[in-house]
C-alpha cells in the first residue's frame, strides 16, 4: 500500500497532446467503422473519417501554436513545440493527399478500407511522436510507431508480387535499420548516462565524458546508420528503389514526402539538441554521406525509364541536398532544411500524382513511354509534372530553387562551402534525367535512350482512355495542379514559408 501512495501518475497537458489523441481516436473509429460490411461505408465514409481526422488534427495544431519556449510533457518524453508542430503540419498534409490519391486506387479495396487507413493515421501518429521525442526511448518508439504500418501498406496489393516484395523488403532492411539504431541509442546512452536529450547535452558539456569518447563516437556513428535507412541516405539507400516501384503508388508518394521529413526532423533534434556539443566529431562524417548521397542518388536516376524508380532514385540525392542543413548545426540550417522539405512535399507530390494518373490508364505503366506527347494529349497533367521537374532540378521562379539556394546559404554560413558546391554540382547532373522526361512529354520520342529493361505492359483500368484521364479521375488532376501552383508562388513568394521556418528554427534555443 506504501509503494502504491508513493507511485504517482505523471502530470499530462492534454492541451498540447491533444493532436496526438485526435490521431489515435481517429485510427480507433476508422478501424471499427470499417468493419461495416457496407459499400457506402466503407468506400465513402471511411477515407471521409480519415480526412476529418487530418483536419481536426490541423485544427489542434494551430489552436496550441506558440513559437514561446514550452516545457515537454509526460516526464519530459515529448515535446510539442514548432518543430513538432511544423513538421506534424507536413505530415497531416501527405496524408490528406494520400487519401485523395488512394480513392480510385485497388490498395484500400484489397486490403480493406478500414485496415489501409487505420494504418495510414496509425504512421502518421508514429511520425509526430518521432519528430517530438525528448528522450532515446521515445525516439525509438516513435520510429516503430511510424514503420510498422508502412511495412504492411506497402504489400497491401496483394495480387501483385511486386507489392508484396517491396512489403517484404522493407520489413527486412527496416528491421536491420531499427536494429542498428537500437544498438546505436544504447551505446550513447551508456557513455552519457542518460536517456533524456537535454541529460545527454549536460554530459557532454561536463568534465567526466570527453567527446571524442570511443563508446559515444560509436553510438553516434550507429544511431546515424539506423536513421539513415529511413532517410534514404547512401550507402544505407539500397532498399528505396525497390520499394518505391513496388509499392502502391499513394503509399510511395506518402512515403517519399512524410517519413523523409519524419527521419529529418528526429535527426535536427538529436544532433542539435542532444549531440550539439560533439559536432566538430560528427560533422565531417556526416558532410561525407551527404556529399556521397548527392553523386549516387543523381548517377542512379540517370539510366531509370520507370518513373517511381527515377523519383526514389532523385529522393536519395534530395536527401544528400537536405543532410546538408543537419551538418552545419546552425539555427539557419534547421530553417533551411524545413523550408525545403515543405517545398520537397509539394513538387513529389505533384509528380507522383502525375504518376498515379498515368499508370492507370496506359499500357505501359509508369515507364518513360507513358508519358510520350502528353503535352498534346493532357496539358492539364504535363505542365504539373513539367514544374515540379524543373522545380526538383532547381530552375529559377520555383520552390526548389528558393530551398536550395537556402541549403546552400547555411552551408557557406557554416564553414562547408564545398558542401554548397557539391548540391550546385549535383542539381547539374540531376538535368539529364528530369529534362528526359519533360523532352519526353512535349517532344515525344527521341532517339537516344539509356540502355535498360523494355517497359513492361500493363492492363490499364478498364473504360479509361489516355486521352480522358483527367475526366475520369478529376481528384488526382487536381492535387498535381494545386501543388504545381504553390510550388511556382513559393519560388515567386517564400516570405510565408520563411516565416515559418523562422518559427520552427526557435524550437532549438542550443544551436547557434
Amino acid at each position: 500500500m506504501t509503494l502504491l501512495a508513493q507511485v504517482q501518475a505523471p502530470e499530462i497537458d492534454y492541451k498540447l497532446l491533444s493532436p496526438v489523441l485526435a490521431l489515435v481516436g481517429g485510427c480507433v473509429v476508422v478501424m471499427m467503422v470499417g468493419l461495416f460490411r457496407s459499400h457506402l461505408v466503407r468506400r465513402s465514409l471511411v477515407p471521409a473519417l480519415t480526412a476529418a481526422t487530418l483536419l481536426i488534427a490541423i485544427g489542434l495544431t494551430i489552436w496550441i501554436w506558440d513559437p514561446g519556449d514550452r516545457e515537454p510533457i509526460i516526464e519530459g518524453a515529448l515535446e510539442m513545440d514548432t518543430l513538432t508542430l511544423g513538421l506534424s503540419m507536413l505530415f497531416y498534409a501527405a496524408g490528406l493527399v494520400t487519401i485523395v490519391l488512394s480513392m480510385r486506387a485497388d490498395a484500400p479495396r484489397v486490403a480493406g478500407q478500414g485496415e489501409y487507413y487505420a494504418l495510414l493515421l496509425g504512421s502518421i501518429t508514429g511520425m509526430v511522436v518521432l519528430v517530438g521525442a525528448e528522450n532515446l526511448i521515445t525516439l525509438f518508439i516513435g520510429i516503430e510507431v511510424l514503420s510498422i504500418p508502412l511495412y504492411v501498406l506497402c504489400a497491401t496489393e496483394l495480387y501483385r508480387r511486386e507489392s508484396l516484395e517491396s512489403g517484404l523488403k522493407y520489413l527486412v532492411i527496416g528491421s536491420v535499420g531499427s536494429a542498428t539504431l537500437l544498438y546505436g541509442l544504447a551505446l550513447i546512452y551508456g557513455a552519457t548516462g542518460s536517456m533524456q536529450f537535454d541529460g545527454i547535452a549536460s554530459a557532454l558539456g561536463g568534465d567526466e565524458l570527453s567527446v571524442t569518447d570511443p563508446l559515444l563516437l560509436t553510438g553516434i556513428g550507429l544511431t546515424m546508420s539506423g536513421l539513415a535507412f529511413k532517410a534514404s541516405v547512401a550507402p544505407f539507400h539500397q532498399w528505396t528503389p525497390d520499394v518505391y516501384q513496388g509499392a502502391p503508388t499513394p503509399i510511395t508518394t506518402f512515403m517519399a514526402v512524410a517519413t523523409k521529413a519524419a527521419a529529418f526532423g528526429i535527426l535536427l533534434r538529436l544532433f542539435g539538441e542532444a549531440l550539439g556539443l560533439a559536432q566538430l566529431d560528427w560533422a565531417p562524417a556526416l558532410a561525407f554521406l551527404a556529399a556521397t548521397t548527392i553523386v549516387i542518388g543523381n548517377v542512379g536516376a540517370i539510366a531509370q525509364r520507370s518513373l517511381k524508380r527515377m523519383l526514389a532514385w532523385s529522393s536519395v540525392a534530395q536527401a544528400g541536398y537536405l543532410l546538408a542543413g543537419v551538418v552545419v548545426g546552425t539555427n539557419l540550417g534547421l530553417q533551411a532544411t524545413v523550408f525545403y522539405l515543405a517545398v520537397y512535399l509539394l513538387m513529389n507530390v505533384a509528380a507522383f500524382a502525375v504518376v498515379v494518373a498515368r499508370e492507370r490508364v496506359s499500357e505501359f505503366g509508369d515507364d518513360l513511354a507513358s508519358f510520350e506527347n502528353l503535352g498534346r494529349s493532357n496539358p492539364w497533367l504535363a505542365w504539373p509534372m513539367t514544374i515540379a521537374m524543373l522545380s526538383l532540378a532547381g530552375f529559377p521562379a520555383t520552390g526548389g530553387f528558393i530551398g536550395k539556394f537556402f541549403l546552400i546559404d547555411a552551408s557557406v554560413d557554416g564553414d562547408y562551402t564545398w558542401l554548397g558546391i557539391a548540391i550546385v554540382v549535383g542539381s547539374i547532373i540531376s538535368l539529364a534525367y528530369y529534362l528526359r522526361v519533360i523532352a519526353a512529354m512535349w517532344m515525344g520520342r527521341y532517339e537516344i535512350e539509356m540502355p535498360s529493361v523494355p517497359p513492361r505492359r500493363v492492363k490499364p483500368i478498364s473504360g479509361w482512355s489516355p486521352e480522358a484521364d483527367t475526366r475520369a479521375q478529376p481528384e488526382v488532376a487536381v492535387v498535381a495542379i494545386v501543388c504545381a501552383v504553390a510550388t511556382i508562388l513559393f519560388g515567386l513568394w517564400p516570405d510565408p514559408l520563411f516565416d515559418a521556418a523562422r518559427d520552427v528554427g526557435a524550437a532549438i534555443s542550443q544551436l547557434r
